[in-house]
């Protein structure tokens, strides 16, 4: 997955992206852009059941337990300088 390819201490592009980070509220596309980006492309939207939001809670809160070697606020693979915790 994209989550397992990423880096934190490479610089952030396109190939090299957290795809579970966020900036303002809105999530990247398959490449890492953001909308309001260029290129930026809409993504397809998955199921939105309750039982599956429940799923990718569990799956998200798993992530934020152990975090990725490296990846510690102003990263190089961080959108922002101050890092996206």
């Amino acid at each position: 997955t994209a989550y397992e390819m990423w880096d934190p201490t490479v610089t952030r592009s396109t190939m090299n992206f957290n795809p579970f980070e966020t900036y303002k509220g809105n999530s990247p596309d398959a490449s890492g852009i953001f909308p309001g980006e260029a290129f930026y492309k809409d993504p397809q939207r998955g199921e939105a059941s309750f039982s599956q939001m429940m799923v990718e809670r569990t799956e998200a809160e798993e992530r934020a337990a152990s975090p990725k070697a490296g990846f510690v606020k102003g990263c190089a693979g961080c959108t922002k300088p101050e890092g996206n915790m």
